[in-house]
């Protein structure tokens, strides 16, 4: 009998010390969000400061917006970092302040859409004008930026803060991308957008290329498309069928996070995990 309550003693032992804790949000990590100030950015960091994560919430801003002093006075491992994400010596520079923190997941979601340039600075529901990226009516300056900020912020970040990164336990870089950056997808598609569209499609060539560079250090980079997102510069397209609340997409795509591997580098996924096409 005695010797039965040791077996069972030891194999409980074995079976407890065996059950190592999943790679979930429910871990004490770090995540750094470009962009965090408004929209999705703003509700990937108030999620995962809610979980408990160590934030890093980047902006462009000149003082710290009250959307993230309000979120930083709510949770104390709220970290509020003033970034350009174009600005290459800003970039490094906030780089080498934080070379001692590992940072488990980088999303790069800092992006622009349309002309905002009429909008106030601080009025993030201003939808912008998006009549100057239709063929016919081209702003070219626009497109430096959108590119700018698009396609050359995320490589900036991600290569300047991927020692970080690498020093993490979930090793994961994350670019927030877009369906409207698809070349094999939905067959003629309405005009529009053309400097946001190409810039998504250029951002998702780009992430892959950094996903082969670093495959072999076992960091996990991945697309992922939010889906039609009713953020504040989208409220006007409240009430159209299919628009998603950002709680209910950033939920979904802070799971799939949690869910990629190594196995999953390169690919480009709906925000609930779904391949998404090229």
């Amino acid at each position: 009998m005695m010797a039965t309550r040791r077996l069972n003693a030891l194999i409980f032992w074995l079976a407890m010390s065996c059950a190592a804790p999943l790679p979930s949000t429910a871990m004490a990590a770090t995540v750094m969000i470009t962009g965090a100030n408004s929209g999705i950015g703003l509700e990937f960091a108030t999620q995962y400061a809610t979980k408990g994560w160590t934030v890093i919430a980047t902006h462009r801003r000149a003082e710290p917006p009250k959307s993230l002093t309000d979120l930083a006075s709510r949770f104390n491992k709220v970290r509020i970092e003033s970034l350009d994400v174009t600005n290459v010596e800003q970039v490094r520079g906030l780089a080498t302040k934080l070379s001692d923190v590992p940072i488990d997941v980088l999303i790069n979601n800092a992006g622009v859409y349309n002309d905002r340039s009429k909008c106030a600075g601080d009025d993030e529901a201003c939808p912008g004008d998006w009549t100057v990226e239709s063929f016919g009516n081209l702003k070219y300056p626009l497109l430096d930026t959108i590119l700018a900020v698009n396609v050359k912020g995320p490589l900036i970040v991600s290569e300047c803060f991927y020692k970080n990164v690498q020093a993490s336990t979930l090793k994961k870089i994350v670019a927030i991308s877009s369906s409207n950056g698809s070349l094999t997808g939905k067959s003629g598609p309405p005009p529009g957008a053309i400097f946001y569209r190409l810039s998504k499609a250029a951002l998702n060539r780009e992430m892959q290329l950094v996903a082969e560079a670093t495959r072999k250090d076992g960091v996990t980079v991945v697309m992922l498309n939010p889906g039609p997102t009713l953020t504040e510069r989208q409220e006007y397209l409240h009430g159209y069928a299919g628009m998603l609340k950002t709680s209910f997409t950033v939920e979904n795509m802070i799971k799939t996070i949690d869910k990629v591997t190594i196995m999953d580098t390169g690919r480009f996924l709906r925000y609930d995990g779904v391949t998404e096409p090229w």
